[in-house]
């Protein structure tokens, strides 16, 4: 892998030379340039007096005896860490980097790393809302991880679902056929007579575009179709053959025949062990995360002035 680093190197005398360094084994390329009107442009630059800044915190840790460490100011990029930025690159694009690629992931890891030492350094991470909530987040996340991650077996679930039924039970579903007689509710009686004599009840009413059988559907899903009075007074009706109504809907007055009402109160945990699954893991990392805080805060000593 071969990528270029360019510097600028101010001599003693004045004048400036632009430092191309090479990585690979790549020689060192250099361009005098006239110093004065370079320089002149440079101090106008934001930039510059930003990193004009990160020096004087530098020198003034030394000028107080401060120890610099000398590792801070390198930079190690081994092959573990270029894989991870790979593939991080990889679950972004759904595809590996080229090698081309690759030298941009890293030129632009070492501009964040860069970026980033310098900010602790000039102390901009102090009394940042932003970064405070940041790593909230993350303890948060490090406290509930092993969770999010766990594959809770049968028995927890189970258990889960003994302990909550209600929020799992299943409402009644009802199957049963609906033929529209339209605005008019006077009309239920003759069609009613039509069909037990023996007429084909799908074409003995009005064209609505409802459907005409409706199978296994729990009261919700009919109160939103046909409304809550249709839905109350439907699964008020004994099932069998026999048809009944008028009964009222938002679109007007129907006749109606219940086929089934199947009545299925708590569900088995295969019919609902995602749900499970879920409710369980959320209520259980908010105790974890719940824990781990009260555990840090156990630790402080906290005191409070109100004014």
């Amino acid at each position: 892998m071969r990528f270029a680093l360019h510097s600028l190197l101010v001599t003693k005398d004045g004048s400036a030379m632009q430092v191309t360094e090479l990585g690979g084994g790549g020689g060192v390329k250099t361009d005098s340039v006239g110093a004065g009107k370079m320089l002149s442009g440079w101090m106008r630059e934001p930039l510059v007096h930003f990193l004009l800044a990160g020096i004087a915190v530098f020198l003034f840790s030394m000028l107080r005896g401060e120890e610099v460490d000398a590792s801070s100011r390198t930079i190690n990029i081994d092959e573990a860490q270029v894989s991870r930025l790979s593939e991080a690159f990889a679950q972004t694009w759904r595809r590996p980097p080229t090698p081309d690629e690759i030298d941009g992931i890293i030129r632009d890891y070492i501009k964040e790393e860069v970026y980033y030492r310098e900010a602790l350094r000039l102390g901009l991470d102090a009394d940042d809302t932003i970064i405070r909530r940041r790593l909230r987040s993350k303890m948060e996340t490090l406290a509930v991880s092993e969770i999010e991650s766990a594959v809770p077996d049968d028995t927890i679930l189970q258990a889960w679902l003994d302990k909550y039924p209600q929020r799992y039970a299943q409402s009644a579903t009802i199957s049963f056929d609906q033929v529209y007689i339209g605005t008019d509710g006077s009309r239920a009686s003759s069609i009613l007579s039509r069909i037990k004599a023996g007429a084909d009840w799908r074409e003995a009413g009005e064209p609505i575009t409802l459907p005409a059988t409706l199978a296994e559907a729990d009261r919700d899903s009919v109160a939103r179709t046909f409304g809550t009075a249709f839905a109350d007074e439907l699964f008020a009706l004994k099932p069998g053959t026999a048809w009944a109504g008028p009964l009222m809907s938002g679109f007007g007055a129907h006749i109606v025949r219940v086929r089934s009402i199947e009545a299925r109160g708590k569900p088995g945990l295969a019919d609902v062990r995602r749900q499970v699954e879920n409710d369980w893991r959320a209520t259980t990392a908010k105790q974890r995360e719940a824990k781990a805080y009260q555990a840090l805060l156990d630790g402080y000593t906290i005191k409070i002035e109100k004014p």
